[in-house]
């Protein structure tokens, strides 16, 4: 990202923090379902691994979504932000039509390269202090993908 001028750094709210630890849950309760309903009920095992991958969509979509609006708050336009945050939906859309042990990969390794993207970019979009969270977030994110794509 460029050094554009942007609005007042972004600070963190309290619930912010808290949703986004709750929002952890289906990442988690979908890895486990995954691993507790391999080889006892195929269709329950696929739905489970189907639903863990589209949450993992849905919020990667919401990763690209942010810089979105962190591009709406730039006082001198840049199209990066915009352009990016088209990426990571594109990416977790051919994730779900893919079988879930491939996809869900793709999804862990989307969910790490938006954190990257996010590092770099954050501080010039003033939301830096989103960093720790973000981090927190993708790694259990993440590794849930993984897991529920080896349990596939």
């Amino acid at each position: 990202m460029t050094d554009r001028a942007v609005a007042p750094a972004l600070t963190l709210h309290p619930l912010a923090l808290r949703l986004g630890y709750a929002g952890l849950l289906p990442f988690v309760f979908g890895a486990l379902l995954v691993w507790l309903l391999a080889g006892y009920d195929l269709d329950a095992h696929a739905f489970a691994a189907l639903a863990l991958s589209c949450y993992a969509a849905i919020i990667i979509s919401f990763l690209g979504g942010i810089h979105w609006g962190l591009g709406f708050r730039q006082t001198e336009p840049s199209v990066r932000p915009f352009v990016w945050g088209v990426v990571p939906s594109l990416l977790a859309w051919v994730a779900v039509v893919m079988p879930a042990y491939a996809g869900l990969v793709v999804h862990g390794v989307v969910l790490v390269l938006c954190y990257l993207v996010d590092r770099r970019s954050y501080p010039a979009l003033g939301a830096a202090a989103w960093l720790t969270l973000r981090f927190r977030l993708s790694a259990v994110a993440s590794l849930s993908c993984f897991l529920g794509a080896a349990a596939s």
